[in-house]
C-alpha cells in the first residue's frame, strides 16, 4: 500500500523519536485521488500540517505514481481511537505511568489530586529533602542562599529563572525539593510540580496521544512553582521542546517561580533550541561545585546522626579524604561502612572503613597521589618539576609549591613528614606552614582560591 511505503520512508529520513510521536500514530485511508491521514485530536493535525504535510504529499505523490493528488489531515472520530493498545505501546515503560495519571487526574475536569503529605501535582517531593538536612559549604552556599531567598519573593524576575547547574551528585535535587517543600509547609494550597525532564516528556506523549494534551497544557501552566531536573536530558524531544518553551513562557509571564537543573552552564546547552538557552539566562544561573574537605566532613556526619549511626570524627575526616567526587558517592561509602560494622558486630573505625572500601582505596591510590598531585599542578602554572620541589623561596615557585602540598595533605592520607620528604625533604614544618597559608589565601585572595579550586576540579575528574 501506498501508506506503508511512506512509513518506511519516513522512517528511514526522521529521528526514532519524532516517527514513534508524531507519525506512528497516524491511520491511512485513500478515497479517490486523495489520502486522508486519520490523527487522534486537533492539536495532532495541526502539528503534522505544519511540519510533515508536504514530506508526505512528495512521497504519497511518487509511490501512487501520480496517483494521488493530494494529502489531508483531519481528526480521527471512531470512538476509543485514541486508547487502542497500538498508540499506548508508544509510550516508553517508563514513562506510562506518569502519563496515565495526567490524564486521569483530568478525567473529571477537578482540580489535581493531592496525595496525603499535601503534595500536589508530578512526582512527590521527597521529604528528607529540606533545607535543615542541606550541609552548607563554600561549594554551594550561594545556592543555598538563593533558594531561601526565592520563597521571600517567589517569582521575582531576579532570580527567574533559578537555573542551577554542576556535576551529578552535588545536592541540585535537594535544594529544589527543598524549595518545594518549604513552599507547601506555609502555603499548602500552593500548585507545585516537581518533574525530570522524561517525566516531562511521558506526560506530553500520554496527554497527546490520549486527546488530553489542553489539560496537560493547563495543568502545566496554572502553577505556583514548577521544578524540573535534568532540562538538559530534553535535547532531541522536538514536539516535547515546543510544549516546554510555551509552558515557560507562559509561567515567566504569570511571575510563576521556575527552578531547573543542569549539568552544564545554560549556554553550554548547544543541542537545545536557542531560544530556550536564551530564556534561560533572563533570571539566575548558580554553580553547585562538589564539596571542599570540610563540608564532606560535615555531611557524613549529620547523614550518620539522621540515621543514628555513631561515626567518630576521625573515620568521618578519613572517609571524606577519600571519596571527593560527589555528595552521593559519599553517601554510599558511608552506608557500606555502616553495614560492614553491623554485619560484623562492631562500632565503626579506621580498620572496618579500609576492610569496607579497600576498592575505593585501591582506585584512589592509583589516581591521586602526591605525583599526580605534582604534575597537575606544574602544568597549571607552567613551571619546572625540579622547581617545585627545589629550594628557590620565589613567589612564582613558593606559591605552586604551597598549593601542591595543601591538595596533598587535602587529598591523601600523606602525613606532613611524608609530603616534606616528596617536596624535596623538607621539613614537616614547613609543610605545616604551607597548609596553613594556602588556607589562609583561600580565605583572602580571590585568584589563590580561583586557582586552587580549579586543580581540585582537574585532579578530582
Amino acid at each position: 500500500m501506498v501508506w506503508t511505503d511512506c512509513l518506511n520512508a519516513l522512517r528511514d529520513e526522521l529521528p526514532d523519536n519524532v516517527f514513534t510521536l508524531w507519525i506512528r500514530p497516524l491511520h491511512a485511508e485513500l478515497r479517490g485521488d486523495t489520502l486522508y491521514l486519520m490523527a487522534p485530536n486537533p492539536y495532532f493535525t495541526r502539528h503534522i500540517t505544519e511540519h510533515f504535510l508536504d514530506k508526505i504529499t512528495v512521497l504519497a505523490r511518487q509511490f501512487s505514481g501520480g496517483t494521488i493528488q493530494q494529502v489531508q489531515v483531519q481528526v480521527d472520530a471512531r470512538p476509543g481511537l485514541a486508547k487502542t493498545s497500538s498508540r499506548e505501546s508508544t509510550v516508553p515503560p517508563a514513562t506510562k505511568s506518569v502519563a496515565q495519571s495526567t490524564t486521569a487526574t483530568h478525567a473529571t475536569q477537578k482540580p489535581p489530586a493531592r496525595s496525603p503529605n499535601g503534595r500536589a501535582l508530578g512526582r512527590p517531593l521527597s521529604t528528607s529533602f529540606t533545607f535543615a538536612q542541606f550541609v552548607e559549604g563554600r561549594s554551594n552556599q550561594m545556592a543555598a542562599e538563593t533558594c531561601r531567598k526565592i520563597l521571600t519573593s517567589l517569582g521575582d524576575a531576579q532570580h527567574n529563572p533559578l537555573f542551577l547547574y554542576g556535576p551529578t551528585g552535588l545536592g541540585k535535587t535537594h535544594l529544589m525539593h527543598a524549595v518545594g517543600n518549604h513552599l507547601l509547609s506555609t502555603q499548602p494550597d500552593a500548585r507545585v510540580m516537581y518533574m525530570t525532564s522524561e517525566q516531562f516528556v511521558g506526560g506530553f506523549v500520554g496527554a497527546l496521544q490520549q486527546g488530553k494534551i489542553d489539560d496537560f497544557k493547563k495543568e502545566c501552566r496554572s502553577l505556583d512553582l514548577l521544578l524540573v531536573d535534568d532540562i538538559h536530558l530534553l535535547a532531541g524531544k522536538e514536539a516535547s521542546l515546543v510544549e516546554f518553551f510555551h509552558t515557560f513562557n507562559s509561567l515567566l509571564d504569570e511571575s510563576r517561580q521556575i527552578i531547573l537543573t543542569s549539568d552544564r552552564y545554560p549556554k553550554e546547552l548547544t543541542e537545545l533550541d536557542p531560544r530556550l538557552i536564551s530564556r534561560f539566562s533572563w533570571g539566575l544561573s548558580v554553580a553547585v561545585e562538589p564539596p571542599e574537605l570540610e563540608t564532606r566532613i560535615e555531611i557524613l556526619l549529620k547523614k550518620a546522626s539522621s540515621s543514628e549511626v555513631d561515626l567518630p570524627r576521625n573515620c568521618a575526616l578519613f572517609i571524606a579524604q577519600q571519596v571527593i567526587a560527589n555528595v552521593r558517592e559519599l553517601e554510599g561509602a558511608l552506608n557500606k561502612v555502616t553495614a560492614t560494622a553491623r554485619f560484623k558486630g562492631v562500632d565503626i573505625s579506621l580498620e572496618i572503613i579500609k576492610e569496607s572500601l579497600k576498592d575505593v582505596l585501591a582506585i584512589r591510590a592509583r589516581t591521586i597521589n602526591i605525583e599526580n598531585i605534582q604534575r597537575v599542578v606544574v602544568e597549571y602554572f607552567r613551571i619546572p618539576l625540579k622547581e617545585l620541589n627545589g629550594p628557590k623561596r620565589t613567589r612564582i615557585y613558593a606559591r605552586p609549591r604551597q598549593m601542591a602540598m595543601g591538595l596533598a595533605r587535602e587529598l591523601t592520607n600523606e602525613s606532613f613528614p611524608d609530603i616534606g620528604l616528596a617536596f624535596g625533604g623538607r621539613d614537616h614544618s614547613t609543610v605545616m606552614h604551607a597548609c596553613e597559608k594556602v588556607q589562609e589565601l583561600r580565605n583572602s585572595d580571590p585568584n589563590f582560591a580561583e586557582d586552587y579550586h580549579n586543580l581540585l576540579k582537574l585532579l578530582q575528574t
